[in-house]
């Protein structure tokens, strides 16, 4: 499969439109004054589904629609939020869709996979789950979506950057959190097609870093075992071989540590009054030291990419109050 481009991303947008939200672009005044900058949020947690992954799943399946291609059953593989996103549009197009996950994803993210329909396998680990999928993709009239590595998945990713860009025409950098390199990969093509001038810079938890390992050794490293990371969203065991070259070409990639993963999380809690996952908040950590070398007062977007989060993962967020601590550069 070749890489997307700039004008999938474009064809995605239009292709989409009647799933998905147009979500808000906000901003706090607050830290705005704080940092001496502006930064824009792309509020992908009032999405439908919680998260931005509904963009790639329904660009892929009215994709196949548009060629008369529509599977028989879905099968996928995840962690949370692109299970439920498959779940969802499986149901918008009448197909049935079984997911394969681990026995710890997240308690509200497997209820609302099922709540949507789909029929939800949990195995005691990813390489289980993994395996678990690619047999069940080889059965007649199945069709596997990858979370990441996929043409029509990573152009749907992009259009929330799209959508965003267009609402604020011009930046200086964009800001997206890295798993697979989906959605950071989309927005690198959005980016470079609407605001060519802009910067992409991405961001991953130091406890999950095989995409900077990748990075910095010049081909796919794998994480040796699964991650513990906050940012769950992020744990991903390796980037994909269409996703890879994309991030090969950013103009940054920052690894946050869980510290700043919990004081951001909580800050853009505050701050933006919004329910939103550790995965995106870690963003503001790569923000903050790009803002550190930047001089002029500079204008940033950062994707908030979901709000998935349970009880649990909140009490660990905030064990420690970080409220006492306001941002500064």
């Amino acid at each position: 499969m070749s890489l997307p481009t700039f004008d999938d991303v474009r064809a995605a947008s239009e292709r989409i439109r009647p799933f998905v939200h147009r979500t808000p672009v906000v901003n706090s005044s607050l830290l705005d004054s704080w940092l001496g900058h502006q930064v824009f949020f792309k509020l992908e947690c009032l999405q439908r589904t919680g998260a931005f992954k509904l963009r790639g799943a329904t660009n892929v399946l009215a994709w196949l629609k548009e060629k008369d291609q529509l599977p028989e059953r879905i099968v996928a593989n995840s962690s949370g939020n692109h299970a439920q996103a498959i779940a969802y549009a499986a149901s918008l197009f009448d197909i049935p869709a079984t997911i394969f996950s681990t026995e710890n994803v997240s308690r509200v993210k497997a209820a609302a996979t099922q709540y949507y329909g789909a029929e939800l396998k949990l195995f005691a680990t990813r390489t289980e789950a993994d395996e678990a999928v690619q047999q069940a993709a080889e059965q007649p009239g199945a069709l596997w979506i990858p979370p990441f590595n996929h043409q029509q998945i990573i152009a749907g990713q992009g259009t929330a950057a799209l959508e965003a860009l267009e609402d604020l025409k011009q930046v200086d950098a964009v800001f997206a959190p890295c798993g697979g390199g989906g959605l950071l990969g989309g927005t690198l093509l959005a980016a470079n097609g609407l605001c060519p001038d802009a910067e992409v810079i991405g961001a991953e938890p130091l406890a999950a870093n095989d995409a900077a390992n990748s990075l910095r050794e010049g081909h796919i490293v794998r994480l040796d075992g699964p991650p513990k990371t906050l940012a769950d969203g992020a744990a991903t065991p390796a980037v994909g071989d269409l996703t890879f070259p994309l991030l090969q070409q950013l103009d940054g990639f920052y690894e946050v540590d869980e510290v700043q993963i919990a004081y951001w999380t909580q800050w853009l809690q505050h701050l933006l009054k919004i329910h939103l996952e550790p995965t995106c908040a870690m963003t503001m950590a790569a923000v903050v030291g790009w803002l550190q070398e930047r001089p002029e007062p500079s204008k940033a977007l950062v994707i908030i990419s979901g709000g998935n989060i349970d009880a649990a993962k909140m009490q660990q967020i905030w064990k420690v109050d970080y409220l006492d601590q306001p941002p500064i550069l």
